[in-house]
């Protein structure tokens, strides 16, 4: 059955709109060859998406062409503006953009732990608060009538945690503070028209990734968050899968070999969490005697990881910044290490620039093994094709440790899997929380063109 003219219409109002966010300004010329439409359909939807407020002329295609024809159009991106939250359990990095995403004013604030659920509260809703009032100051004038102007209209934040899919709340957890929880209402009474939305922060910098960072060429891949802890996200024929209760890609809690014990319903020690948390990857290094320069913005193991690369692959890291150094085996394997626990040793200490000691490449070796273990599970299930090794660690292994990894898993698995460090690092989950809340204001304001 045809579509009627009004859902015709609707369709290719939308097929431009989206044209316009992934390619920027368009001429009216490079509309029709884009979406295959008859000039003078796409000069109806011109006309219509202008004076609805959703385009405007913002240019020429070029010093040579003038006229009607040379009118580059893009969307008005001063029609709202978008929060984004990075969630962590020592802060929340907050950033605020307009509709096409482009940040106006962002922010950090540390959290203590010492902190009140109450005070903790108020001081991420005051951060947000701030951010948006800076953002405003640094924008134009506001177009008439639009809501969220001078509020905000959509906010998405990223936090560690199980996401309750029939609430779309955090769900309770014994391993995360309680102002987690309370964030999400505090922002809604304090935003009120605005939509306000929270999501897992691996899910989130999985979409990142696969909009803009390691997987833009994938619809199918798992993202495995190496960060503070552990998680993952799968994304299967392009769609991010959640599970029964949310809970897909609590690979924290993934029973490993390796650990002294088993997991429990509530805390992930003895998990996969046990050998790959920044706690026992900087465990791991230490009894490698690799050190690195704690930077206070990352995981302290993401720092040691990127000594660790530097120094096996003959870099030189900045001048006082790192170091790697390394000891020789003793008898008697680490707990969740194949390699056993090595002796710092002063004979064989190196200063960073010079060629790398054993031991960093031993311990580099030795994370990829257990790496390997959460990933060769993964794959036996989904057979994802690709696995992304996420968050500041995996960015700081580069392909240096995904290569290693993807070799385990290769003598592991008869399933093909490639192995691919991330693009964007701890950074994915506010780029991810950025593009959903994008997407659901563009959704809003642009359904004014379905009508």
């Amino acid at each position: 059955m045809p579509a009627s003219p009004s859902t015709a219409r609707a369709i290719n109002d939308r097929l431009a709109l989206r044209l316009l966010q992934q390619e920027g300004p368009l001429t009216a010329g490079q509309l029709k060859q884009l979406t295959g439409l008859s000039r003078p359909t796409v000069a109806d939807l011109v006309e219509r998406l202008t004076e609805a407020g959703l385009i405007e002329v913002v240019g020429e295609a070029g010093e040579q062409r003038r006229g009607p024809n040379a009118r580059l159009y893009g969307i008005v991106a001063d029609r709202a503006r978008l929060a984004a939250l990075d969630v962590r359990t020592d802060g929340v990095s907050v950033v605020v953009a307009d509709l096409v995403g482009r940040v106006l004013a962002e922010a950090s604030v540390p959290i203590g732990g010492e902190t009140g659920t109450g005070p903790v509260v108020e001081q991420a809703v005051a951060l947000v608060e701030r951010v948006a009032k800076e953002a405003e100051a640094s924008g134009a004038p506001p177009h008439a009538g639009v809501r969220g102007w001078g509020s905000l209209h959509t906010v998405g934040i990223g936090a560690p945690g199980l996401i309750d899919p029939a609430t779309g709340e955090l769900r309770d957890s014994s391993g995360l503070p309680a102002w987690h929880r309370r964030l999400a209402a505090a922002l809604q009474d304090r935003f009120p028209e605005a939509h306000v939305s929270i999501d897992n922060e691996a899910n989130l910098a999985a979409l990142a990734e696969q909009r803009d960072g390691a997987a833009r060429d994938r619809d199918t891949f798992v993202l495995l968050w190496l960060s503070y802890g552990t998680g993952a996200a799968v994304v299967l024929d392009g769609a991010l899968r959640r599970g029964a209760s949310g809970g897909t890609g609590e690979i924290g809690f993934l029973p490993v070999p390796g650990t002294t014990g088993l997991p429990s319903a509530t805390d992930c020690d003895g998990g996969f969490h046990s050998l790959a948390g920044s706690a026992a990857i900087t465990e791991l290094a230490r009894r490698h005697g690799v050190n690195a320069m704690p930077t206070g913005e990352e995981p302290s193991a993401a720092a040691l990881v990127r000594a660790a690369v530097k120094a096996s692959t003959g870099e030189r890291a900045p001048s006082g910044a790192e170091e790697a150094s390394a000891g020789e085996r003793v008898p008697g394997g680490a707990e969740g290490s194949s390699a056993g626990e090595r002796v710092p040793s002063g004979a064989e200490e190196v200063s960073a620039g010079e060629r790398a000691p054993s031991g960093a490449g031993r311990f580099l070796d030795d994370l990829a093994d257990r790496l390997a273990v959460g990933v060769a599970s993964v794959v036996a299930i989904l057979d994802p094709g690709c696995v992304v090794l996420g968050g500041e660690v995996g960015q700081a292994g580069g392909q240096e440790l995904a290569a290693r990894v993807e070799e385990r898993v290769r003598r592991m698995s008869p399933l093909v899997t490639e192995v691919r460090p991330s693009a964007l690092g701890g950074g994915a989950v506010l780029r991810g929380a950025l593009l959903t809340a994008r997407d659901r204001a563009q959704d809003d304001l642009f359904a004014p063109a379905e009508r």
